[in-house]
């Protein structure tokens, strides 16, 4: 290793440094080596290169020394070409090694890249809704990218890198004493010429790492947000693209400043510790030749004393900021382990049955509900605020009951805001109640497999999400075995089959990201057909033809009547006209059903029901309009 490198060294570990200052925690160490234990093997292995590698890094100076001797002391030509041979075997030994360590450090650092990004995609799956209504994406996930990685770090680069530097250091040290202690102190009296300077620039350089990284990040918001649909079609509306041009500019050019700057600084220094490497070597051919003049010293061991003082500032530096370098990593672990630590609210019970067979009832009895506090499902650091938000557990349903039998459509109508779309939310349990219960044929939906509960409840929501990807991947969400036949039959039922066969790919045309290329009705009625191809035994349907024209509407009313025969449905609407043929309906105001019966009994009545259907029927269907 030249002193060049030994100078980019010392300035990216003492930038590091003024990164991961923290404090360190016994508890998460232990909880690393457990975590690391399946990778033992390998990193035994792994350590034990690093240790070879080491010591083969400071035999080679030795026998450079060596090889000077022979030749100034007239040494047969055959010493000299064999201690050659013995360095080139050296060289191509630690070529070799280099690659198996790196090998082995690739494989260890992947495997655990994928072993935590793993365990937290799994577990992030299995958080409740309330966690993903309050958490930042971005956020999330970088845990599953940056801390992952740093995280890594820990065992590809710190855990390797302070063991080789310690052996190194410790190596040639003895070496370098055995034969000079005078040329030695020399050396390590110029150390902090060496290292005060890396770390100085090196807290500079941090800064402006710091600065451009925050840069960089405002400008992936602004474009993550300006490029998607809505965002460019907001921009649009409201005539703004030469503000946010300006904007946009405006941190850019930030961000090429911050780059001239650090590109700068990193020259200024490395320039500097070059000429203070070469000073320092200077050094030891003065002081070593002047010994070796006087015959205190060989004129080999000048050399390898040159040699070894390339290899000395190196480990040194590094192992002064091996502390920060073990807390940066443990801190990328403990923001992975915060996630990991976060616990479901929505989880199965031990003896979890599946629903039974047959048609399907779902009663609700007394049931009290209000939504989780933020301590209880999130991260502040996930939300990206100081605090977590303390509201929470305020009481939105209070005393709800009422059954729908099997086959039965159940309406629930009312106000925004009224706890229509909460009351849909507990039948899959995408939520458990504070208080009462929500049964499927009898039975606490607590008490049920999610796996069962899934493939029983279907639900169509009003915003009808789809993923950027193919129609067809988007329908076989439902049920990944279905057939080609059954694809294009429950887009016949949902009226899209002509639609889909206009398109030039078929049902291999992507939908663009959330559904956007395609229109607002489209998009809803493919989300029915996807519910429709699950074949749930109850199906809820939260304004599912919110975004219909009238036309539209009819066609799909028309479909999923027929995909209503003989399941259990509960359907919330603000257009009364789709739910006048119901079994029952249920006018919901501020989280308790104030109202229930058939249209007819509820006109009669002359209530809260009367006033929706004259205020909705006294002015024409806006949608229709």
């Amino acid at each position: 290793m030249n002193m060049d490198m030994s100078a980019w060294m010392a300035l990216h570990s003492a930038s590091n440094a003024q990164n991961g200052a923290g404090r360190f925690s016994a508890a998460t160490a232990r909880r690393v080596a457990r975590f690391a234990r399946p990778h033992r093997r390998r990193l035994a292995a792994f350590l034990l290169l690093s240790v070879v590698g080491a010591v083969l890094a400071v035999v080679t100076p030795v026998l450079a020394g060596r090889v000077v001797d022979a030749i100034v002391g007239g040494t047969a030509v055959g010493v000299v070409a064999q201690l050659a041979g013995l360095i080139a075997a050296i060289a191509v030994a630690e070529a070799g090694l280099g690659l198996l360590t790196r090998w082995q450090s690739a494989s260890i650092g992947e495997g655990l890249i994928l072993q935590l990004r793993t365990a937290v995609f799994d577990h992030v799956q299995r958080m409740p809704i309330a966690f993903f209504t309050r958490t930042r994406t971005g956020a999330l996930v970088s845990r599953l990218n940056n801390d992952v990685i740093g995280a890594q770090r820990a065992f590809s680069d710190t855990l390797s890198g302070v063991v080789g530097n310690l052996v190194t250091l410790t190596l040639t040290l003895v070496v370098m004493i055995g034969i000079s202690w005078q040329v030695t102190l020399l050396a390590l009296l110029l150390l902090p010429v060496f290292v005060v300077p890396a770390r100085r620039m090196g807290g500079r350089l941090a800064r402006l790492q710091r600065e451009g990284a925050d840069h960089n990040a405002a400008m992936s918001t602004q474009m993550t947000e300006r490029f998607s649909a809505p965002g460019a079609t907001l921009v649009k509306l409201f005539g703004r693209p030469a503000d946010e041009s300006a904007e946009f500019a405006a941190r850019a050019r930030r961000v090429r400043d911050i780059g001239v700057r650090t590109a700068m600084v990193q020259w200024v220094f490395i320039t500097a510790l070059t000429l203070v490497s070469a000073l320092a070597l200077a050094l030891v051919y003065g002081l070593g030749g002047f010994y070796a003049l006087r015959g205190a010293l060989d004129p080999g061991a000048v050399v390898a004393l040159a040699l070894l003082l390339t290899r000395l500032y190196a480990p040194l530096t590094a192992l002064a900021s091996a502390r920060v370098d073990v807390m940066s990593a443990l801190v990328s672990f403990e923001r992975v382990f915060e996630v990991l630590d976060l616990t479901p609210l929505i989880t199965d019970a031990p003896d979890a049955r599946p629903v039974p067979d047959g048609p399907v009832s779902v009663e609700f009895a007394g049931v009290r509900f209000g939504y989780p506090a933020a301590s209880a499902v999130s991260l502040a650091s996930l939300e990206e605020v100081a605090t977590l938000d303390t509201r929470g557990g305020v009481e939105v349903l209070h005393d709800v009951s009422f059954r729908a039998e099997p086959g039965q459509l159940v309406a629930l109508v009312g106000s925004s805001g009224a706890g229509k779309s909460t009351i849909a939310q507990l039948v899959p349990r995408l939520y458990d109640v504070d208080a009462g219960a929500v049964r499927l044929s009898g039975i606490d939906v607590r008490d049920l497999s999610a796996e069962s509960l899934r493939e029983t409840v279907g639900m169509v929501t009003q915003d009808g999400h789809l993923f950027h990807d193919s129609i067809r991947a988007n329908l076989l969400l439902a049920r990944p075995s279905a057939t080609e036949d059954e694809l294009w039959d429950v887009l016949r039922r949902a009226r899209l089959d002509a639609l889909i066969t206009a398109l030039p790919e078929g049902l291999d045309t992507v939908v663009g990201e959330r559904g956007y290329r395609l229109s607002g009705g489209e998009r809803q009625r493919l989300t029915i057909a996807r519910v429709l191809l699950a074949r749930p035994r109850v199906l809820i349907l939260d304004e599912a033809t919110a975004h219909l024209d009238s036309t539209s509407e009819a066609q799909v009313q028309a479909a999923l009547a027929e995909a209503l025969d003989g399941r259990t449905a509960v359907v919330i609407a603000h257009r009364l006209s789709t739910i006048r043929a119901a079994d029952l309906i249920l006018v919901v105001e501020d989280g308790r059903i104030v109202e229930r019966g058939t249209h007819e009994v509820l006109l009669a009545a002359g209530g809260r029901y009367a006033e929706l259907h004259r205020t909705q029927f006294a002015q024409p269907d806006p949608v229709a309009a």
